[in-house]
């Protein structure tokens, strides 16, 4: 694996999709003067020919739609402004972690320990979502001060040591490299593009009898240029957090020095993947922020904000690998965080590992 090419080569692209997600919203706002424009000469230019449109009629619309999208971003980021990372991990079902009473939360929250004070990062705080039996995990938080680390029980259970070191240094560095605050960011925006679409959808909507009025053909404009920025927001945001996963992944290799901490991460995700295991479901705004997204359905195909488990491995070990057997094991539970053997499939004895 090529850690740093595969480092300098996401970040320029994420700083291209960055730029693509601006110009989403000039388009958006040309969409919507388009929409607005038809609509308005479908129903008053057809009964009042040669009126034209009136005055200041694209001013209002873009200031209208810039208010929509640009507040509704700002109205969900200053929902999260305090206390936003645990906050948000509180809403998608995570809890603080329970080392003392708990040999697989007690480990957790070493690994985190020592990850923070080789890395030189303050130490997040380590929450655990405990409903959830499959393999993943998150991190949140506007900065250093504010940001969460997660993994579900399934994670916890299942991983050897070398596997969640892996896992958390993925996360790490989605804090270190400022993922968590873009993160943040772009929940906010797509909340606003969100606001457009039902805006719309409230001016389409019958009154008490049933009827709907002239400004329902409005709506309807509105919440189809409104449904067009949503998706295309989605998209983006999908090919940001695609990016931003790809070098999340090749600091974790760089980081921990081992392939199979995270390939073997990955790997028996696959295998949970090829037993219809149905993981604990979050909303599609937060599906970025997963170390791998769990969302079903076509259209969640088509904005996968994650690369296939297959690119992502083959990218760590530079050739196709199969998936590991799905299995707790069970010597863990005698042994203290510092005599762990690791002895899972992915082989002997794990290495020691450091940061550089």
């Amino acid at each position: 694996m090529l850690i740093f090419e595969s480092q300098r080569e996401a970040r320029g692209q994420t700083r291209q999709l960055l730029l693509v997600f601006a110009l989403t919203v000039l388009l958006l706002v040309l969409a919507v003067n388009a929409a607005l424009a038809l609509a308005w000469g479908l129903t008053w230019s057809f009964w009042f020919p040669g009126a034209g449109f009136p005055r200041h009629f694209f001013a209002v619309n873009t200031a209208v739609v810039l208010l929509f999208v640009l507040g509704g971003w700002w109205v969900e980021t200053s929902r999260l402004a305090s206390g936003g990372g645990q906050r948000l991990a509180e809403q998608m079902g995570a809890r603080p972690v329970q080392p003392s009473g708990d040999f697989d939360e007690r480990r957790f929250c070493n690994i985190v320990d020592e990850m923070a004070i080789s890395s030189g990062l303050k130490r997040p705080t380590a929450m655990v979502v405990a409903r959830d039996q499959g393999i993943n995990a998150f991190a949140t938080g506007w900065d250093e001060d504010d940001a969460v680390v997660a993994v579900t029980r399934g994670a916890l259970e299942f991983l050897t040591r070398e596997e969640l070191q892996g896992l958390v240094a993925h996360e790490f560095s989605h804090i270190r490299e400022g993922d968590t605050r873009l993160n943040m960011r772009l929940i906010g925006m797509v909340f606003g593009l969100e606001m457009l679409y039902r805006m719309g959808q409230h001016l389409f909507e019958p009154d008490e009898r049933g009827r709907r009025m002239a400004a329902a053909l409005l709506g309807l404009a509105i919440m189809a240029a409104g449904w067009l920025g949503w998706v295309a927001g989605h998209a983006l945001q999908a090919a940001v957090s695609r990016q931003r996963e790809y070098l999340a992944d090749a600091r974790a290799v760089q980081w921990t020095r081992s392939r199979d901490g995270l390939g073997g991460v990955l790997r028996k995700a696959m295998s949970e993947r090829q037993a219809d295991f149905e993981p604990r479901q979050v909303g599609s705004t937060v599906q970025h922020m997963l170390l791998v997204g769990n969302e079903v359905g076509q259209v969640a195909h088509w904005l996968d904000s994650h690369p296939t488990l297959e690119q992502r491995i083959r990218r760590i070990y530079g050739r196709p690998m199969g998936a590991l057997l799905l299995e707790r094991d069970r010597t863990l539970d005698a042994t203290t965080p510092a005599q762990n053997p690791t002895t899972g499939s992915s082989g002997p004895q794990a290495p020691g590992w450091t940061l550089i």
